[in-house]
């Protein structure tokens, strides 16, 4: 039995070359700190600091004080919506995620886009892409438009 054979099977598919390597590597993004990869943990806990944080705001100002109101459920999507188009288009950050300490940050262009943020959100409202994701641990709703949780 050679290395190779011997490295091929302990490592991981397409890792033999050393392409893997860490999350977040493939974009150039460093392995531990600042503005490396969020860990799934935190994403989820900022998502749902954000979607309790909208529910309040939807319950109090949309619904009524009533939970089974049309206007609770679809208004909670509203303001999840709506708080990150805003906070994130313009500071990269949810409360969620400032709470967390992460950020959005576009792994393609210098900045964050507006466009690229519309899209991102959109596709975040719909649940499923963000349950896709990459072997970084990218959503499909960040894969789409090339952008990021990181660490702040």
């Amino acid at each position: 039995m050679d290395e190779n054979t011997t490295a091929s099977r302990t490592q991981a598919p397409g890792a033999a070359d050393g392409e893997f390597g860490y999350r977040g590597k493939r974009l150039g993004l460093p392995e531990d700190g600042t503005n490396s990869l969020a860990p799934t943990g935190r994403r989820l806990v900022a998502l749902m600091i954000d979607w309790v944080l909208s529910s309040v705001i939807a319950l109090s100002f949309l619904g009524r004080g009533d939970l089974n109101s049309p206007g609770t459920s679809l208004g909670t999507l509203a303001v999840f919506a709506a708080m990150n188009l805003l906070l994130v288009s313009t500071i990269g950050w949810t409360v969620g995620k400032r709470v967390m300490g992460l950020r959005v940050v576009s792994v393609t262009h210098a900045s964050l886009t507006p466009l690229a943020v519309l899209v991102r959100t959109f596709l975040l409202c719909l649940v499923i892409p963000p349950a896709i994701y990459d072997r970084d641990g990218r959503g499909f709703h960040d894969k789409a438009v090339g952008t990021a949780v990181v660490r702040a």
